[in-house]
This record gives C-alpha cells, sequence and structure tokens, in this order.
C-alpha cells in the first residue's frame, strides 16, 4: 500500500492539516510530521544548531519542535521506517501565490520531499476572515494524490496548488507563478518607551497583470496548479553572460 507523509507550516494542531490527512487517508496511508507550532514564512530553513525532539501525538500523528523541512527530512529519515511514495503539505490558512512562495514554509515542505526523492504536493487555501472551506481544497487534494500516486511527475518537479475559499469552484488551472508586487509593506511604530522598530507585513500588495499566472486564476476562481522545478538555473542569462562576460 502507497504511503503518504503529511505535514504543514501551520503547526500539527491546524485544522488544515487535519482536513489533509483525513482526505490522504481515503488515498493511501497516511502518517502526520509536523511542526508542533506555527512555523510560518520559515522558508526552507533547516534546524541545525540545536537538537530536534520528536513527540508522538497518537497514532499516525507525530509533532517535532522544528520547522516543515526539519519535519519532511526527519519523517523520511527516520520516523516512517520507508520512503514514501507521496509528500503533501497543507492544507494553508492563506494563498501561496507568486514570490510568497520563497518565504512559504508550507510550499518548502514540497521542496524537501522533492529534494529527497519523493513526489510531492504543497496545497494552500485563500485567506477569508469569515473561515475556511477546507473541504474544497481536501476533496482536489485526493485527485493531486491518486494523480502523483499513479502516473509521478517530472524529475525535480514538484506542484504548488492554490485553492479558492469557496464551497464551489470554476474549474482548474494550469498556471504560471505570478509577480506579486507590495506597497507599504514595512510598518514604522514606536515602542512605549519611544523607541523606534519595525513590523514586516500588511501593505497593498498587487500584481503584474498575465492571464496564466496562479493568482489570476485563483481571482476568477479556478484552483491553481502550477508545476515548480528545483533547478533554479536562469539558462537564458547564463547563454547571454557566457557570450557578454568573457573578459571575466
Amino acid at each position: 500500500m502507497a504511503l503518504i507523509l503529511v505535514t504543514n507550516d501551520d503547526g500539527v494542531l491546524s485544522e488544515g492539516l487535519m482536513a489533509l490527512f483525513e482526505a490522504m487517508k481515503d488515498v493511501a496511508e497516511a502518517v502526520i510530521v509536523a511542526p508542533d507550532r506555527e512555523r510560518s514564512a520559515t522558508s526552507h530553513s533547516l534546524t541545525m544548531h540545536r537538537p530536534l525532539r520528536v513527540t508522538k501525538i497518537k497514532e499516525a500523528i507525530y509533532a517535532i519542535n522544528g520547522t516543515p523541512t526539519d519535519c519532511v527530512t526527519l519523517g523520511i529519515g527516520k520516523i516512517l521506517g520507508r520512503k514514501p511514495d507521496l509528500v503533501a503539505s497543507g492544507i494553508n490558512k492563506g494563498g501561496n501565490l507568486g514570490d510568497d512562495i520563497t518565504y512559504s514554509g508550507t510550499v518548502s515542505a514540497a521542496f524537501e520531499g522533492t529534494i529527497l526523492g519523493v513526489p510531492s504536493f504543497a496545497i494552500s487555501m485563500l485567506w477569508d476572515d469569515g473561515g475556511f472551506h477546507f473541504s474544497t481544497a481536501a476533496e482536489f487534494a485526493k485527485k493531486i494524490a491518486r494523480a502523483i500516486v499513479d502516473k509521478g511527475l517530472p524529475r525535480d518537479t514538484l506542484l504548488n496548488v492554490n485553492v479558492p475559499n469557496a464551497e464551489s469552484v470554476a474549474g482548474v488551472k494550469f498556471t504560471k507563478q505570478g509577480k506579486r508586487v507590495y506597497c507599504n509593506s514595512i510598518q514604522e511604530t514606536n515602542d512605549p518607551w519611544g523607541k523606534k522598530h519595525y513590523w514586516i507585513g500588511g501593505g497593498s500588495p498587487s500584481w503584474e497583470e498575465d492571464a496564466h499566472t496562479d493568482f489570476l486564476a485563483v481571482e476568477a476562481g479556478y484552483i491553481s496548479v502550477t508545476p515548480l522545478h528545483l533547478d533554479l538555473t536562469n539558462y537564458d542569462a547564463l547563454k547571454k553572460i557566457e557570450k557578454e562576460w568573457k573578459e571575466l
């Protein structure tokens, strides 16, 4: 029977994680290895300067006092006992679109799974102050998981999935990574003693216009599926530099 490692960056108590876990159990054997608390925006960080502790919460659910990347590394290397057939990361509370994927612990967990040779996907649901329709994302996660287990993924490729926060969606679009532009995203304030400090976050985001991006797909009510590649080389730039910078 196939084995799925389930993780996230919102922490082991997240409703989104449990919704994904229940969905994955309909596909294969599933085991949670997730951070013991919220680790959002930790990117692909790995804990190397202190020991990590694994706590078994109950059957098939483990918490680690580390990052999502730690969880995938330890899950595959130590906890599961065998290499999983799939890493499923999410369901994140909030979208991971465009440049935000570089900060996301949820997406980085899928990157780590891919680096370790396991097909992986990350799934996120757009933020809504009124709550989350996790069942919408969970049902689609089953389809993605079955497709990956049955068909596999191209070499060194993971899928980044973003789902509108709604009971139903317009369909599915295969997209490319968008480009987000932030305005006034660093807040300058004073502490009670009048000392200046800064808070990163907030502001008014906007997006570069491109009909084929992840952001415009979900804005139109579609699920966005974006293939991401481990190889970050800009091959066009490589050719240009090789040709024009020979004097270096």
